[in-house]
């Protein structure tokens, strides 16, 4: 977490079991940093990086911007960021509407059902969307392979930086 007493801020929610989606969240942080520092307005803005499972309906009410990150199990939304929309949803209702917000999920091959799920909640509460929702594929096939920590590459890390740095410049 950086500084959490300026005006706005970005919060940033992720949930992993076996690390992408965590690296996907600390890639964002790292990207929406770097541009707050470029624009010179890290006294103005601030980011918060909160597990899905510590996020109150205060964290959503009172950010300016939202990146959700998670990992797709099962052709869905990961159970735990899942919990989390469906702990919140009703006490941000029509309170966060028209704020920005990115997607970012981890995947072993496809993703889009956890896109589309999240997609759905986000658009119930009527934020809006910045850029496409990013997947990042880890080719897991295997049960070995889905269950094993996850080491993304660069080249998966960095969208995820410019969704950082996107949500975190247009809050600026």
């Amino acid at each position: 977490m950086t500084n959490t007493n300026p005006e706005q801020h970005l919060l940033i929610v992720w949930h992993s079991r076996t690390g992408a989606a965590r690296q996907l969240a600390q890639a964002a942080l790292e990207g929406a940093q770097a541009v707050l520092q470029e624009l010179e307005a890290s006294d103005r803005v601030g980011i918060v990086l909160r597990t899905a499972q510590d996020t109150t309906e205060d964290d959503l009410l009172n950010a300016a911007a939202y990146l959700f990150c998670a990992p797709e199990n099962l052709a869905s939304l990961s159970g735990a960021m899942k919990e989390c929309f469906d702990r919140n949803y009703y006490g941000v209702l029509d309170r966060i509407s028209g704020r920005p917000y990115a997607l970012a999920i981890s995947a072993g091959s496809d993703g889009s059902g956890a896109v589309r799920q999240a997609e759905r909640i986000c658009t119930g509460w009527r934020l809006r969307a910045v850029a496409p929702a990013y997947i990042a594929n880890t080719d897991a096939q295997t049960p070995e392979a889905i269950l094993a920590e996850k080491k993304l590459t660069d080249s998966q890390l960095e969208p995820a930086r410019t969704l950082g740095g996107t949500l975190a410049a247009l809050i600026a």
